[in-house]
């Protein structure tokens, strides 16, 4: 009856205008009484400065702790619950953020037992952030950092090519698709933040990470560090499905003296912001989030307290406004590696002042950034800018309003058929066709008998790469599963391992011959391992470490990878002998190769007519390489990386600086393959190339249009690549330059036309003065199958 009476009329009814009021001002209050922080309607910025104010300095120094995470969940059973060790971290050191908390593997100790499936991750990252949320006096949501370079590391996942097979594709559309894939998985079961673009040069085939990378070309790490950056993060952090992407290393760390991890490096300025800087630049300008610092120094510098990179460079030249995470144990490398302070306290104060927001691994700041804060060597001002940048991601991937995640659909849509036939795509169109003589390739599916001989051929782990969870065997499908897949019953697919990647104590060579010599075809499946087991070391860093065996001891696959760096690239053990065995037999040999980094491969290409280079193929890769091998998928990988000789030539690789290398005495001082080659079972012909250039040296615009034809009978992907010669520079120039490619779809006796823009971007050198700048000259044009397999050349001048 109240809606009928008028106000005045309610003024009769004090009882009634006393409630109503009371009430208001209930609800009023109740709104004031909430935090800002805590209400979804501020801009994030009012948030974030709300919630600086109500910390301690105990807080604010938690929150840029990131410790290791699978230390702090219980199971038992099927039941997980918060671990002990994970209660005392939230209330002694008030942590933020955790790192690895999925994983399994032999350092983590972590099995297909004792470790989460999807589910169970899912519901154990949900009891830490409950655990947080009620526990903890402002109620700040964990984020959980995850490894995904290839495939969430974390048991049940989809396992896809490592890096430098990924860059093998040629294909960013691609690998942006898988990135999502990867994104999405981690994201279901409770991470927030992806490791991964490895973005360094790989310009040293002894270093032990090769694998992580895209290989030795700053163009096309930056196509796959945009291409990963843009799967991973989509279109928005809070759409539930994306994760932040964290650019590694930065900066130059794949080029260590000798070779060994983590070491010197000597690169110059120039070099350094013309070759190893740009990746991270163009993955940044893709909006990236969060940068790691690498372990080597530069000039003297260690990465991790180098404030010209992290401040000057990243932040004030290239506008990232993300945070920085330190590599694992680097701030204490300050201290104990780099030996550039006496204390803990001053390795924190070192990183943080230099621009280093998070603390990965937790022993780096802690109690020792609190001492540095303390003594004044680290001003507030410094602490409050890396504990925004930090909260400022939490309430962008807004974990304030939805902290947890459903088990339900991470049981269900983690490695769905969906992305295990995306694995399968990809480790395809990985796979690098090196030598194809008198066309052995591709294989008859209607042959009598294959022989399927080698350490890889029937080896799960050693063809998933580092960095990889445990995984059931029903989950991998290994080179000989693949080509019995392909064939069928009606071929006798027989099965010799022959020999170890490394031990030769179990070496079956003479019966691998003679299986070979009563087979109508030899696979032989060789390469490396980064296959990690229960008996390895493993130093703080988790990096593997390399033992010798005693004597009776079977010594691990284990050549690359973290930690296991080389002084030769020779194929380790028996490897050698067992092909030479078997080729002598006279049977046609082909060799695959599954490994992580270019090996020594002069015997085989004299004298073996098909070899195939799969890298490591992830966890479809013996399907793949079956679909390459018998035509079912016509090859389009091409070489990142170049493939030497001889150690004796590195550093090996395209690109490098006038003047034109001489050969050798003992040869050439030409790679053995290329970077960009890369065979198909369809021929190509390019031609009809015109090269127009207009606007002045300042502004240019370059266009470069020619045609490519399928002149063969058979359908290909070509990888059409450009490269720039600059005939004369005020500084000295790259031999040539990867600017443009493309993989296009050619089916038989068709052609397509290819059309590339150049701009000045693409032109520019930094000058001796160290400005941009592009300079008036002559530029040539060269249009390719590889950077030594050029079909096409021109020329455009700049006024």
């Amino acid at each position: 009856m109240w809606r009928h009476l008028s106000f005045s009329s309610l003024l009769k009814y004090p009882l009634f205008v006393f409630m109503c009021l009371g009430m208001a001002f209930l609800a009023y209050g109740q709104e004031e009484s909430e935090p800002l922080y805590k209400q979804a309607t501020v801009p994030v910025d009012q948030r974030v400065e709300d919630l600086l104010g109500r910390m301690t300095l105990e807080e604010k120094v938690g929150q840029l702790s990131t410790l290791l995470g699978w230390k702090m969940y219980e199971k038992r059973d099927d039941h997980v619950k918060v671990s002990k060790a994970f209660e005392e971290a939230v209330q002694q050191q008030h942590i933020g953020m955790l790192w690895a908390t999925l994983r399994a593997d032999p350092w983590t100790q972590k099995t297909l037992v004792t470790g989460l499936n999807p589910k169970q991750a899912a519901e154990a990252t949900n009891a830490m952030q409950k655990y947080v949320l009620e526990n903890t006096r402002l109620g700040i949501p964990m984020m959980l950092a995850e490894e995904c370079p290839h495939g969430h590391m974390a048991i049940g996942t989809t396992v896809f090519p490592t890096s430098i097979g990924q860059a093998s594709t040629w294909n960013p559309a691609l690998i942006q698709e898988m990135a999502a894939a990867i994104a999405l998985e981690a994201r279901l079961q409770g991470g927030h933040i992806g490791y991964g673009p490895v973005l360094d040069l790989a310009r040293e085939p002894r270093w032990s990470r090769v694998e992580e990378t895209y290989g030795e070309d700053p163009y096309i790490n930056s196509q796959m560090g945009r291409a990963m950056v843009s799967g991973f993060q989509g279109e928005s952090i809070a759409s539930g499905k994306n994760v932040i992407s964290t650019l590694k290393h930065f900066t130059a760390y794949g080029v260590p003296e000798g070779g060994h991890n983590g070491t010197s490096v000597s690169v110059g300025q120039r070099e350094l912001h013309e070759s190893y800087l740009p990746p991270f630049k163009a993955a940044v300008a893709e909006g990236a989030l969060s940068v790691m610092t690498a372990y080597n120094s530069i000039d003297g510098v260690p990465c991790t307290s180098n404030g010209h990179l992290l401040n000057d460079v990243l932040r004030d030249d290239w506008g990232f406004n993300g945070f920085v995470v330190s590599d694992l144990g680097s701030i204490s490398g300050l201290r104990g590696s780099h030996h550039v302070t006496e204390t803990a306290e001053g390795a924190a104060q070192l990183a943080i002042n230099a621009g280093v927001d998070s603390d990965l691994g937790g022993y780096g700041f802690g109690k020792n950034l609190l001492a540095a804060v303390q003594a004044g060597g680290v001003s507030q001002e410094v602490l409050d800018e890396a504990v925004r940048r930090v909260l400022k991601v939490k309430f962008d991937m807004g974990l304030f309003e939805n902290p947890y995640v459903d088990p339900s659909k991470a049981e269900s849509l983690v490695r769905s058929a969906k992305h295990i036939a995306l694995a399968r795509k990809v480790a395809r169109e990985s796979v690098v066709l090196l030598k194809n003589e008198n066309d052995l390739l591709p294989l008859r599916k209607k042959v009598n008998s294959i022989a399927v001989i080698g350490p890889n051929a029937d080896n799960t782990y050693n063809q998933l790469g580092d960095y990889t969870a445990p995984q059931p065997n029903e989950n991998v499908v290994t080179v000989l599963e693949g080509i019995k897949n392909k064939v069928g019953k009606d071929v006798r697919v027989n099965y010799v391992k022959g020999c170890a990647i490394r031990d030769t104590t179990q070496s079956e060579i003479g019966k691998a011959a003679s299986l070979a010599a009563r087979s109508d075809v030899a696979v032989v499946v060789l390469g490396g391992s980064s296959a990690r087991d229960f008996d390895t070391e493993y130093e703080e860093t988790a990096a593997a470490k390399v033992s010798e065996a005693e004597e009776g001891q079977v010594i691990s696959d284990m050549e690359s990878g973290e930690g296991f760096d080389r002084m030769t690239l020779d194929l380790l053990g028996d490897q050698l002998k067992l092909v030479q065995a078997v080729q002598a037999t006279g049977t046609p040999v082909v060799v695959v190769l599954i490994k992580g980094r270019p090996l020594n491969l002069n015997w085989i290409d004299e004298h073996v007519p098909a070899i195939v280079d799969a890298w490591y193929p992830g966890q479809e890769g013996g399907n793949a390489i079956a679909d390459v091998l018998f035509g079912d998928y016509n090859p389009s990988g091409r070489l990142t990386i170049s493939v030497p000789r001889s150690v004796g030539q590195l550093p090996v690789f395209y690109n490098y600086r006038n003047p034109k290398r001489h050969d050798y005495v003992e040869g050439s001082a030409e790679p053995l393959y290329a970077f960009g080659h890369g065979l198909s079972y369809a021929d190509f012909e390019y031609d009809n190339l015109e090269v127009t250039a207009s606007g002045m040296a300042g502004s240019p615009t370059v266009r470069v249009h020619f045609q490519v034809s399928n002149i063969s009978n058979v359908d290909g992907e070509e990888v059409v690549q450009l490269y720039v010669r600059d005939e004369a520079g005020s500084t000295v120039r790259p031999l040539l330059e990867l600017k443009r490619f493309e993989k296009v779809m050619v089916p038989a006796g068709e052609s397509s036309k290819i059309t590339f823009m150049l701009t000045a971007e693409d032109l520019q050198v930094l000058g001796q003065d160290m400005n941009w700048l592009v300079e008036p000259g002559s530029f040539q044009v060269l249009v390719g199958r590889s950077s030594r397999d050029i079909r096409l050349e021109g020329k455009f001048i700049l006024e």
